[in-house]
């Protein structure tokens, strides 16, 4: 693209830069937000990869640079105001978020506030190395507080999303379709991803690969998946299980949080 009069078409804001938002090519899922300059823009077209500009840094930045999770481009949108850029990108690595997650945009507004409803993927250590993510303003926020109380709002998540897919169209999701099938299909599954867990367990080598170790993890979350679901069978919050294990080890800690929540 050697005519650069496109550029010229673009309105950029007192501080030479517009807001860029980048989608994913296929789910159309709103990934990140970031900002762009002119030379940031002209780069992104050239090399058909995400290049950003860091207002912090004050540099250009090109998005994975450090974590490897570089955004191929396959198209570049203007809005009708020519302020506003639109990427339909592919994220390498499937993690857009500096916390791990899939997109930045992981916090649901409900009664209780801002909720976390998208698990994180990947530990930003193992991203960025722990000197990166400890040096990283928005890494130090992730303190062990917060991680705990982001898992009880997974499983709170699981918990109402099961609800409401209970009876749903059993053609909208998964988990609509297994509850359509009724509590025996469910309960085999149970058995099944059971099964599986334990001959994950049986075949895991410490000093295997990366792969061989996440089979046990995923073959355990399918595991916790599927007991969720019987459990929203019977009307059952996962909580209610939380609370039970919270008992037995003495932190009424996370009792007296589920009770305050649910007033």
């Amino acid at each position: 693209m050697n005519n650069l009069q496109w550029l010229d078409e673009v309105t950029f804001n007192e501080q030479g830069l517009v807001p860029a938002i980048a989608q994913h090519h296929q789910t159309g899922r709103v990934l990140m937000v970031a900002w762009m300059n002119r030379e940031a823009l002209q780069s992104t077209a050239e090399k058909k990869q995400a290049v950003y500009y860091s207002r912090s840094r004050q540099k250009l930045w090109h998005k994975g640079e450090e974590s490897g999770h570089f955004q191929s481009v396959y198209e570049i949108r203007l809005d009708c105001d020519a302020d506003v850029i639109v990427l339909q990108i592919e994220q390498h690595g499937g993690i857009a978020c500096h916390t791990g997650r899939e997109s930045c945009f992981y916090r649901k507004l409900t009664e209780n506030g801002w909720e976390i409803v998208d698990t994180q993927l990947k530990d930003p250590e193992q991203i960025y190395g722990k000197s990166a993510a400890s040096t990283n303003p928005h890494t130090q926020a992730m303190n062990a507080s917060n991680a705990q109380a982001e898992q009880l709002e997974v499983m709170a998540y699981l918990g109402q999303m099961m609800a409401e897919r209970k009876h749903a169209d059993p053609d909208s999701s998964y988990v609509a379709k297994l509850y359509a099938k009724g509590l025996n299909k469910i309960l085999e599954k149970v058995g099944e991803e059971s099964l599986e867990t334990v001959l994950a367990a049986k075949d895991f080598d410490r000093n295997a690969s990366e792969d061989n170790k996440n089979d046990l993890i995923y073959e355990v979350a399918d595991l916790w998946f599927h007991s969720i679901m019987m459990l929203g069978y019977f009307d059952l919050d996962p909580q209610l299980v939380l609370n039970e294990l919270a008992r037995r080890q003495g932190l009424s800690g996370l009792v007296e949080k589920a009770n305050r929540q649910a007033h």
